[in-house]
């Protein structure tokens, strides 16, 4: 299992579905990088992702190592576009089928720059897509791409939040105690608690569009205290901070929490306001906690959301300020929402069950008996 730097869904699938297999009886290596086996306490990875610091020298004994490990493994199973080409790579010259599990699109920039990186992605994705065994997207519109790059076989594989089982067992909580749970935490960080808590957990980077999410809070009617969490870009966060004090949005940043339970369950709405995602892990918290969710109609978010939530056009800080709006003024609608998201997260295939269709696809490879 290959993935590289995460401290997000990325990650935390990787090490979940690692986790199933071997409960499964497989044996599954862990090939990652520092970061990520610190963030999700994974002891026993092997630490070889190329840094820059190790240079030329460093990234082909990377390789080479990997190449031995490939050579005597069953299936190498690569999460993400970097993590993808260094498996195709590593796996030159063996008989073992390699796997790339895309979870991200690759987001189009402006300028000449711009135009080198999208030709570079060309020929990378194109390369991995060809030399895969099996292409899989977290969303049809990743399994498009994959096949538009001359994936031999391409499939959607849903990639579960291993926190939704716990979330739809949990009871029901009501808008009272949703109130009373917000204050306490708001309290401990020194907010003071007013009106509804608005909840967003992301990472701190641009596919997030957190700007449209400061112009938001601030275009809301209703009385909130609109909570962040999740770290990442530095420069970002202080350029986001700057924002919502120039606009007088009442959004806060609290920063990375190693379980967000207690936030989902304080929360009167969720908002994800990305350019894109697939099947947001975040979301389909939200959903099993009950909590109303208002997201970008992008990528895997629609069929994740809708009929269950409330989409908004990419970009439209207007559309999701009075959509906010209309969930939090609306208690029959608000409790519709709760009661649909919670539901449809019932009905999704938890950690275990992915493992075994995971363990069905690894044996129908070439090569696998």
């Amino acid at each position: 299992m290959v993935v590289g730097r995460s401290t997000g869904g990325i990650g935390l699938h990787a090490v979940d579905l690692a986790g199933h297999l071997r409960a499964l009886g497989d044996d599954v290596v862990l090939v990652t990088d520092e970061l990520t086996a610190q963030r999700f306490d994974q002891p026993g990875a092997l630490r070889w992702w190329p840094t820059r610091a190790g240079g030329l020298r460093g990234l082909v004994d990377g390789v080479r190592r990997l190449h031995r490990l490939a050579r005597s493994s069953d299936v190498v199973h690569a999460h993400g576009h970097q993590a993808g080409l260094l498996a195709v790579v590593a796996a030159t010259g063996t008989s073992t089928p390699v796997v790339v599990s895309q979870h991200n699109a690759v987001l189009r920039g402006a300028g000449p720059r711009a135009m080198v990186s999208r030709l570079a992605s060309w020929v990378v994705q194109t390369a991995v897509a060809r030399r895969a065994a099996l292409v899989t997207g977290a969303s049809s519109d990743l399994v498009d791409v994959a096949r538009s790059h001359g994936a031999r076989t391409a499939r959607l594989a849903a990639v579960p939040s291993p926190r939704v089982p716990e979330l739809v067992a949990a009871p029901l909580v009501d808008v009272r105690e949703r109130r009373t749970g917000a204050e306490a935490l708001l309290a401990a960080r020194g907010i003071p608690a007013s009106g509804a808590l608005v909840l967003t957990i992301s990472r701190i980077a641009p596919q997030k569009n957190l700007d449209v999410l400061v112009d938001a809070a601030a275009g809301l009617r209703v009385r909130t205290q609109w909570v962040v969490v999740g770290d990442g870009d530095t420069t970002l966060l202080a350029e986001l901070r700057q924002r919502a004090a120039r606009v007088d949005a009442p959004v806060h940043f609290v920063g990375a929490v190693g379980d967000p339970t207690a936030w989902l369950r304080a929360a009167e709405v969720f908002v994800l306001p990305s350019r894109w995602e697939a099947r947001a892990l975040v979301v389909q918290e939200a959903m099993a906690a009950g909590v109303p969710v208002v997201a970008s109609d992008t990528g895997g978010l629609h069929d994740l959301v809708d009929g269950a939530g409330v989409l908004v056009p990419v970009g439209d800080a207007p559309g999701f300020a009075a959509a906010v709006d209309a969930v939090l003024a609306d208690d029959e609608r608000r409790g519709q929402l709760s009661q649909q998201g919670r539901e449809r997260a019932t009905s999704w295939d938890d950690g275990a069950a992915t493992a075994r269709q995971w363990r069905e696809w690894y044996s129908a490879l070439p090569g696998m008996t």
